[in-house]
């Protein structure tokens, strides 16, 4: 159970609600009653299963299932419990429980949904061959096909062998999301089985902990959100939370709770005016406020520098109505009844999200001052807003019928079989998959006005290849609002998007770095595989063949030392290693790093000197000049830029991370794995801007502020982001800019052009 509920209404200034009737008499109450009484009888708002010292019982699941299986369905499910009873007799939870009490929670949650008897099934006896070695056939035999392929895509890859664990981890994802893509009970299953996983964690030792809520937040949250299960999403971010911070989570909560009571009286006042106003409109209503999660608070606070005094001043309210025309009647009331702040209105329901969630949200200038946040809607969307799939998720065999979410949902399920046929590596698929799962997005229109959503950040060949691949590998140029503009451009919401093919149009291994979605870089990189394969594998060889010769190796490599390296890079044979080198997915300097590591005493020829001893070998630095995309990342920790002298980590994926050399991240990593750093240079020349943090101590004095960001301008620099906090004392503050520059010699003028103004005390480059 989750530690906050998300929107909890138990005990909080926000759990008035308050009900319109359509004769316009009101009815009121406060807490949970008023939400009982009025809330959809839908999978919406599941109820938390109910538990019996601690473990759900096949009873209470028999009479949820009796309100919507058929006798013969029952009975079906009855025997999976039996069975999965049986193969798990024995065995124990880490808290002490016996495992049997694991499945049947997940079933509990999966009734609460309504999912259908094989769903049920495969919720009783999704754990019994991946912990019991129960074989497929046996299921098959037992419960039917289409069980056992539930059960199996649910079951992890525990019998074959891999690499690292980052790899089995990646294999595994593969799995589930493949069969996700078959059949969307997959994974409505599995969120159930990681929902009780999660609320059940306290048993683990510390460490699993986090690594289980890590890939919980990374990998579930954004399927839930994506396939619009926002309680669940909610739950399982707070989950998260609380054991990757607990002490965050702790602190937070004690504030949260101690705030409560000075915000009652605003809340109130808020309600009794909404109400009010729309009983004179004379539009049946239930409008309740909506409580902020934990993490909700700690991630505004975190990315936007707010106190959380700051955060916690924004009131939230949702207004229920009975009918589409009423949202937009309803809008029209709140606006009267209070101020809108322009700029602060969007329309989800003419433009909904991707996840098919409905809604017009407006903030208000509110009593005091306030601004109030609102979301009006249909009874309808409040249900798919609260359930997503799963509050429609029954499958139909003809595509006609689907609803709009159905099909958006069928069309992005679809997209992850095209992103496995164009990708051979389980750790590249996932990538993809994370990258598309991302929430943020933007809406373009097409020339005749089909609406496109993308993830924020995605350019005008994201585009492309949305609209469908073999028009993404012949564009050649790309209008954008009547305007011809750059392929990379970045697109933004109410975009015109206009693509330019030409048949002879072929892929560029330059489009990889400035393609967003998962869909268009693993199209890009199929295509370059297949169409120039021969071409990519020839220049591949001979980019490798050139950086063993530098090293002093022997481009022709032993059996034994091809094989080792083909399993620890994942590639299936040489030529696909050269084809990944030619189409620049990995870098050839790095490879040869990586099978100088793995030959003894380097493998190098050895050098002798005049006198015949032989001279210690040094490679060349490796030279970047960091536009090398996946294969090599500037560290985040000390931003390196032109001009630093670097030092390279190279990690056991083949990945190389950039450090500056004095960097104390780059030190304390080097005492542990001495032999996987290597030297690395700046290319000669470098058309681009490297980030860099700098920190400026002020006197807290009027428009300093833009003084500094006058100078930054001046000096010809960019400014990405800025911060502000005090020192504890009320005169002085402490800036913190993210700005983009040249190489050293433009950081040191920016710095001296800000370290001119008298208002600023000390200035320094951050470098960690």
């Amino acid at each position: 159970m989750s530690l906050i509920p998300p929107d909890s209404t138990l005990g909080s200034p926000l759990s008035a609600t308050s009900t319109t009737g359509s004769n316009g008499t009101p009815r009121a109450s406060s807490g949970r009653s008023a939400s009982k009484q009025n809330s959809p009888k839908s999978p919406a708002t599941p109820p938390a299963p109910a538990l019996h010292s601690g473990v759900a019982t096949f009873t209470h699941l028999t009479h949820k299932l009796e309100e919507y299986l058929t006798p013969s369905e029952l009975k079906k499910v009855k025997e999976a419990y039996r069975f999965s009873d049986e193969a798990h007799l024995g065995q124990m939870r880490k808290s002490g429980e016996p495992y049997i009490s694991h499945p049947l929670a997940v079933a509990e949650i999966c009734a609460d949904w309504k999912l259908d008897a094989q769903a049920m099934m495969a919720a009783l006896l999704h754990d019994v061959m991946e912990d019991q070695g129960v074989r497929k056939e046996e299921l098959i035999e037992r419960f039917g096909a289409p069980v056992a392929s539930l059960v199996d895509g649910l079951s992890k890859l525990d019998k074959i062998e891999f690499q690292s664990q980052i790899e089995a981890q990646a294999e595994n994802f593969r799995k589930m999301l493949l069969a996700m893509a078959r059949d969307v009970r997959v994974i409505l299953v599995k969120l159930a089985d990681r929902l009780h996983n999660m609320r059940t964690l306290g048993a683990m030792i510390p460490e699993k902990k986090r690594r289980i809520a890590r890939e919980t937040m990374e990998v579930y949250v954004p399927i839930a959100h994506r396939l619009g299960l926002n309680n669940i999403y909610r739950e399982l971010q707070e989950l998260s939370f609380s054991h990757l911070h607990p002490l965050r989570h702790k602190t937070l909560s004690k504030a949260v709770k101690a705030a409560r009571g000075n915000r009652r009286e605003v809340v109130t006042k808020i309600l009794e005016s909404v109400t009010s106003t729309l009983i004179a409109a004379g539009i049946p209503a239930q409008v309740d406020g909506r409580e902020k999660t934990l993490y909700g608070i700690y991630r505004k606070m975190r990315n936007k520098h707010l106190t959380f005094s700051q955060v916690l001043d924004v009131y939230g309210f949702r207004v229920v109505v009975d009918s589409f025309a009423n949202c937009y009647v309803a809008l029209g009331t709140l606006h009267s009844l209070f101020k809108p702040m322009p700029g602060k209105f969007k329309d989800y329901i003419a433009i909904p999200k991707l996840n098919g969630y409905q809604s017009l949200h407006t903030t208000l200038i509110g009593p005091y001052g306030t601004p109030v946040e609102f979301q009006i809607r249909t009874q309808d969307m409040h249900r798919v807003a609260e359930s997503g799939v799963a509050a429609h998720w029954l499958y139909k065999d003809d595509e006609g019928s689907l609803t709009d979410l159905q099909q958006r949902t069928h069309a992005w399920l679809q997209s992850l079989l095209d992103i496995q046929k164009q990708t051979g590596d389980s750790a590249e698929f996932l990538e993809h998959v994370k990258v598309d799962l991302f929430p943020d997005s933007v809406y373009v229109f097409t020339p005749k006005s089909k609406i496109i959503a993308l993830p924020r950040g995605a350019t005008a060949l994201d585009f492309a290849y949305n609209i469908h691949t073999d028009i993404g590998d012949q564009t050649t140029s790309v209008v954008i609002n009547h305007e011809p503009a750059p392929l990379r451009t970045e697109l933004h919401n109410g975009d015109i998007v206009e693509i330019i093919t030409s048949p002879s149009s072929r892929p560029s291994p330059n489009w990889l770095g400035y393609v967003r979605t998962g869909k268009a870089r693993s199209a890009i990189r199929h295509r370059l595989r297949t169409v120039n394969l021969a071409e990519s594998q020839a220049l591949g060889k001979r980019l490798l063949t050139n950086a063993l010769n530098t090293l002093g190796l022997d481009p022709d490599l032993p059996t034994l030392l091809i094989e080792r390296l083909l399993n620890e890079s994942s590639a299936k044979t040489m030529d696909e290693l050269y084809a990944d080198i030619g189409i620049g997915t990995r870098m050839a300097p790095l490879v040869a790093r990586h099978i100088m590591g793995m030959t003894e005493n380097g493998g190098a020829v050895p050098q002798l000197d005049v006198e015949g001893h032989m001279l210690p070998s040094k490679p060349d630095p490796v030279v970047i000049t960091g536009n090398e995309g996946a294969t090599v990342q500037l560290a985040t920790c000390c931003q390196p830029i032109p001009g630093d002298k670097l030092i390279g980590h190279l990690k056991h994926d083949q990945a190389l991370i950039v450090h500056v050399d004095d960097c104390e991240t780059a030190k304390r990593h080097r005492e542990k794995e001495p032999d996987r750093w290597i030297e690395v240079t700046w290319a000669g020349e470098l058309n681009r801007r490297f980030e860099c943090r700098i920190t400026i101590l002020a006197h807290n004095q009027k428009g300093t502020l833009a003084r500094i960001a006058a100078e930054i301008g001046e000096a010809d620099a960019h400014i990405v982001s800025v911060s502000m906090d005090d020192d504890g004392d009320p005169s002085m503050k402490h800036l913190r800019f993210t700005i983009q520059v040249e190489d050293r010699v433009h950081l040191a003028r920016t710095m001296r052009g800000i370290r001119s103004i008298d208002s600023v005390a000390r200035i320094l480059r951050e470098r960690s």
